[in-house]
């Protein structure tokens, strides 16, 4: 897709009403660090649109970029930071649930995992829980550009056998250093939504 105007459309807190969408949504879970806001950024080409932060656990909200009046891309909370209080880590959950469960414009939901380590528990748990929603999660797996090339199908290995994934679950490597990846997950959107446009 050619990005030709991106706009942070709308931010819904815990007490917040979500829109009514009329236009496809995609939406993107993952650990805090796991580098979503970087992977936004890629996607839309923009430096700073999803504020990326040394503090993790920083998004508490769920951010509606509308992309070329065509799809929205969704950024849920970060899951998993270990200095969130419980009480604010329900509030979240509950934030994901809601809008999983009301969306009538979503298509897919993209699971971000760090490729460098073995799915934590939270990842395991937010998986089968987004398989439960009744959505076949897309894996990607992140900061690619932090392990040697000869050491990505291993590394893939390790996440497919710690996840356990639906069969004919896709993964995409990606890197927000060198965009690879970047390609694949648009055509991905693309196919997921065009039907939705014509």
């Amino acid at each position: 897709m050619v990005i030709r105007q991106v706009e942070l459309e709308t931010v819904c807190g815990i007490t917040s009403k979500l829109p009514q969408n009329t236009r496809p949504e995609v939406a993107f879970a993952g650990k805090s660090n796991v580098g979503k806001s970087s992977l936004i950024n890629g996607l839309l080409n923009r430096k700073s649109l999803a504020r990326t932060s040394s503090q993790p656990g920083k998004t508490r909200t769920i951010n509606f970029y509308n992309v070329n009046r065509q799809v929205y891309l969704v950024d849920l909370p970060g899951y998993g930071y270990a200095r969130t209080g419980e009480e604010v880590k329900a509030e979240w959950g509950k934030m994901i649930e809601n809008y999983l469960h009301t969306s009538k414009q979503l298509k897919a939901v993209f699971l971000l995992i760090d490729i460098r380590h073995e799915p934590s528990a939270n990842d395991k748990d937010m998986y089968n829980w987004i398989v439960h929603q009744g959505y076949e999660p897309i894996i990607i797996a992140t900061k690619l550009d932090k392990i040697k090339r000869s050491q990505v199908a291993k590394h893939l290995k390790m996440l497919k056998d710690g996840l356990h994934p639906v069969e004919g679950t896709r993964f995409v490597p990606f890197s927000a250093q060198t965009r690879q990846g970047k390609e694949e997950i648009w055509e991905i959107i693309d196919s997921l939504t065009e039907e939705v446009l014509l």
